[in-house]
C-alpha cells in the first residue's frame, strides 16, 4: 500500500486525528453536559494553577501525582480572553497527544532497527495497533497523561535494546518517579541484561563464580544510574514540597481503596473491609501474590527468552492481581467481547503498557497472516466503538 511508503504520510495521518478529536472536545465540553475532558484533566490543570501561584500542587484535592505533572502543564493557568484561553487549556491534551505520536515513532525504529523489519511492514503494524488507534488518540486528547509515561515505556525499550545503559537507567528512574508501577520492568531488564549480551565475559562453573558472573558492567550502569535519577528527582520534589509530596504521591497508593467502581479480585473483600473494625490491612497484603508473580515468576520465566513478551505478561498480571481495577476497564473488556482475544490484547493494553503489544508481533514465532487479520478486526472495532460512543454522547 503506497500510504505506507511514506512515513511522513503515515505521522501526518495520526496528528491529524488527534487534531480532529481535540477540535471535537473543545466543541463537546461547550455544547454537551456529558463532558469530552476526562475528570483527571481538570485535577490537572488545577494543581498547575495552584504551582503558577507559588503554592503546592498538593492543594488541590485528589492530586496525587508528582509535582513534574503540573509543572509541565503550566501554559494552562496563562489567563487571557477567548480564544486564547481556550488554546492555552488544550495545551496538556496536545502535550499528551504529540507523546503518543514520538511513542509510535520510537516503536517503529525499534520493530525496524532490533527485529529487521521492513520499514513498511513496521508502518502498517504501529498504525493499526497504535498511531490510528482512536481508543489510544481518545484517551490521551481528554486529558489522561498515559500518553507521558507510554513514551517513557517506548523509550525504555528503545534504550534496552539497543545497548544503552545507562540512558535506560535514567529513563526507568524518570518513569518510577512518574509512576510507580514501571519499577517491575526493572526486573526484567536486569534478568534479560546478562554476560552473553553485555557481550562481556562468561563466569566459572562454580557457585561463587556464577554468583560474581551476575554483576556485569551493563547491568551495574542500568542499576546505578536508574537510583540515581529516581533518588535525585524525589530529592528535589521532597525539598520542594515536604511530606506531602511523599504521601500523596507514594504512600497514598500503598494504603488506597476502591470499593466502589472496582473490579479486582479483592472488590469483595475490600468492599467488606472498608466500613471499619477489620483487624488487617488487607489493602497492603493484597500486593503480595501480584508482586511474586510480577517481580519474580514472570522475569525469571520470560525475560531472557523475550524482554518485550515478559514486560507484557507483566503488565497483565500487574493490572489483573491490582486491588483497584476500575470499571473503565471492565467496560471495555465488555464491549471488546465480540473480538477474538488477540484484538482485546492489542486494542485494551496500549493503554496500560502503550508500545509492548506492537513489539510483541515482531516475535519470530508469530504468524504474520493472523497478525494482519487481527490487527485490522482491531483497527476497525475500535473505529466502530468510537463512533458508537460519540452518538451516545451526543443523545445524552
Amino acid at each position: 500500500m503506497a500510504l505506507f511508503n511514506s512515513p511522513a504520510r503515515v505521522f501526518l495521518a495520526a496528528t491529524a486525528l488527534r487534531l480532529i478529536l481535540l477540535v471535537y472536545g473543545g466543541w463537546q465540553d461547550a455544547h454537551s453536559a456529558v463532558k469530552y475532558t476526562d475528570i483527571d484533566y481538570m485535577v490537572f490543570t488545577d494543581a498547575a494553577r495552584y504551582v503558577a501561584k507559588g503554592e503546592s500542587p498538593y492543594a488541590r484535592d485528589t492530586y496525587r501525582y508528582t509535582p513534574l505533572l503540573a509543572w509541565m502543564l503550566l501554559p494552562t493557568a496563562w489567563e487571557g480572553a477567548a480564544p486564547w484561553s481556550t488554546l492555552t487549556f488544550a495545551f496538556g491534551k496536545a502535550l499528551f497527544a504529540l507523546s503518543d505520536v514520538l511513542a509510535g515513532w520510537l516503536v517503529v525504529q525499534l520493530l525496524v532497527r532490533c527485529y529487521r523489519f521492513p520499514a513498511e511492514r513496521a508502518l502498517r503494524y504501529v498504525a493499526a495497533v497504535w498511531l490510528w488507534n482512536p481508543m489510544v488518540a481518545n484517551i490521551s486528547t481528554r486529558g489522561s497523561s498515559e500518553g507521558l509515561l507510554g513514551v517513557l515505556v517506548a523509550a525504555l525499550l528503545w534504550a534496552t535494546l539497543t545497548k544503552k545503559p545507562i540512558l535506560a537507567g535514567l529513563i526507568l528512574g524518570l518513569s518510577v518517579h512518574f509512576k510507580i508501577y514501571p519499577f517491575i520492568y526493572g526486573v526484567s531488564i536486569l534478568w534479560w541484561w546478562d554476560a552473553e549480551r553485555d557481550g562481556s565475559a562468561t563466569a566459572g562453573s562454580g557457585g561463587l563464580s556464577k554468583a560474581l558472573g551476575f554483576i556485569t558492567p551493563s547491568r551495574v550502569k542500568f542499576t546505578v544510574a536508574a537510583l540515581a535519577s529516581f533518588v535525585a528527582l524525589n530529592l528535589v520534589m521532597y525539598l520542594q514540597y515536604g511530606q506531602p509530596f511523599l504521601h500523596h504521591t507514594f504512600f497514598h497508593h500503598l494504603t488506597r481503596i476502591d470499593h466502589r467502581h472496582n473490579f479486582s479480585p479483592y472488590s469483595t473483600l475490600l468492599y467488606l473491609s472498608a466500613a471499619g473494625g477489620a483487624e488487617t490491612r488487607f489493602e497492603a497484603l493484597a500486593f503480595v501474590p501480584q508482586l511474586i508473580l510480577v517481580v519474580v515468576a514472570l522475569p525469571i520465566v520470560l525475560a531472557k527468552k523475550s524482554l518485550t513478551t515478559a514486560m507484557l505478561a507483566q503488565t497483565f498480571a500487574f493490572v489483573a492481581f491490582n486491588k483497584v481495577c476500575t470499571s473503565q476497564v471492565c467496560d471495555l473488556i465488555r464491549k471488546c467481547s465480540y473480538s477474538p482475544l488477540t484484538c482485546l490484547v492489542f486494542s485494551l493494553v496500549p493503554h496500560l503498557t502503550s508500545v509492548l503489544p506492537t513489539l510483541f508481533l515482531a516475535h519470530p514465532q508469530t504468524d504474520p497472516g493472523r497478525i494482519s487479520s487481527h490487527t485490522m478486526d482491531c483497527w476497525t472495532g475500535m473505529y466502530c466503538l468510537l463512533i458508537h460512543n460519540l452518538h451516545l454522547r451526543l443523545q445524552l
